[in-house]
């Protein structure tokens, strides 16, 4: 089957740190950018990072840069998101996209940033 399975958000306290995961399955995942996006109640969506398909080059959202890391492992098929410093106001749906031969979005994993 094709898809994008997102993992790793939850609740997590101001300044705390999460790590997401993404992992792909049933397609060449070696020759896609992978991006997250992240959308909050109200909000559009809105792009966090995009990695290219080797890994070497990345993009981060103005609200991302210098707090979250995007990173992929061909490997295991999976790109992950480090989150770090987090904020209220990243509280959303984060989603994984993949991007090349096809376009194909994850579910969406909760992260919410909450005392």
């Amino acid at each position: 089957q094709v898809q994008l399975v997102e993992s790793g958000g939850g609740l997590v306290q101001p300044g705390g740190s999460l790590r997401l995961s993404c992992a792909a399955s049933g397609f060449t995942f070696s020759t896609h950018t992978m991006s997250w996006y992240r959308q909050a109640p109200g909000k559009e969506r809105e792009l966090v990072a995009s990695i290219s398909s080797t890994g070497g080059s990345t993009n981060y959202g103005d609200r991302a840069k210098g707090r979250f890391t995007i990173s992929r492992d061909n490997g295991k098929k999976t790109v992950y998101l480090q989150m770090n410093s987090l904020k209220p106001e990243d509280t959303a749906v984060y989603y994984c996209k993949a991007t090349g031969f096809l376009a194909l979005w994850g579910q969406g994993t909760l992260v919410t940033v909450s005392s």
